[in-house]
């Protein structure tokens, strides 16, 4: 089976790979879809930024035969030349700025990702199935830092530690669910526009946007749950949270 992040790498290599592995993967991802349609859209806006006046390519034509350059013919050649150049130039810059917008539909959500699947390697203690739950002092703690409250309704936390995130201490759960633990990062920092499902490095989840709180990250450590699951998980833990700020 194909792994999401073998797809991407194909995908940007060609953009409209008819290969029956592509299409069979992105028929069942919809993390994939939503990626390739965001791709081809950044595709098509950086081909009508290059259909600027003057830059597309004519026929090549007969050449004249050469004559005398007259003085006059040079001054008037210069301001033609320069009016290439500047088109050149703006170009380039019509170019960066679509490439820049492409990149930030798809760059914020995946670095993102990326930060907190690297995050689960320096906690590895925290992944041990059991019945036994934190302390309630403890919990109320941890997510206190981050003006949120827990209900019951999250399932039983195992875990709770304040960790240091991209610049900002965060809580970081672990809730005993029927297919194993999973871990709940509390991102109040972190915005997005769009939940992102992810499969990196043995691990998989989704970042899910909570409009004026931040996000939050659920991910598995294998490959017991499908997205599904996950997703199902993530919603119970966001109706359990309680915003108190």
């Amino acid at each position: 089976m194909m792994l999401c992040a073998d797809y991407k790498r194909m995908l940007l290599a060609d953009p409209h790979n008819p290969s029956a592995e592509v299409r069979l993967h992105v028929a069942s991802c919809a993390d994939c879809t939503a990626y390739t349609e965001r791709l081809l859209r950044f595709e098509g806006r950086l081909e009508r930024a290059l259909r600027l006046p003057g830059m597309t390519q004519r026929a090549p034509q007969a050449a004249p035969r050469a004559a005398p350059l007259r003085a006059d013919a040079a001054i008037t050649a210069r301001p033609v030349h320069r009016r290439r150049h500047w088109l050149a130039a703006a170009a380039s810059v019509v170019v960066a700025a679509v490439f820049a917008g492409g990149l930030w539909l798809v760059v914020p959500g995946r670095s993102l990702a990326a930060a907190v699947v690297d995050h689960m390697s320096e906690e590895p203690e925290a992944w041990a199935r059991t019945e036994v739950p934190v302390a309630p002092p403890r919990l109320d703690q941890v997510l206190e830092k981050a003006h949120v409250r827990l209900g019951p309704a999250a399932g039983l936390v195992s875990y709770a530690h304040s960790c240091r995130f991209r610049g900002h201490t965060v809580p970081h759960l672990v809730v005993q669910t029927p297919g194993g633990p999973v871990t709940v990062m509390v991102l109040t920092h972190e915005s997005l526009m769009h939940s992102v499902h992810f499969n990196e490095q043995g691990y998989r989840g989704v970042i899910v946007p909570v409009p004026g709180h931040g996000s939050l990250a659920v991910l598995e450590r294998g490959d017991a749950m499908d997205s599904k699951t996950i997703d199902s998980i993530a919603s119970q833990v966001h109706a359990a949270v309680d915003w108190t700020a």
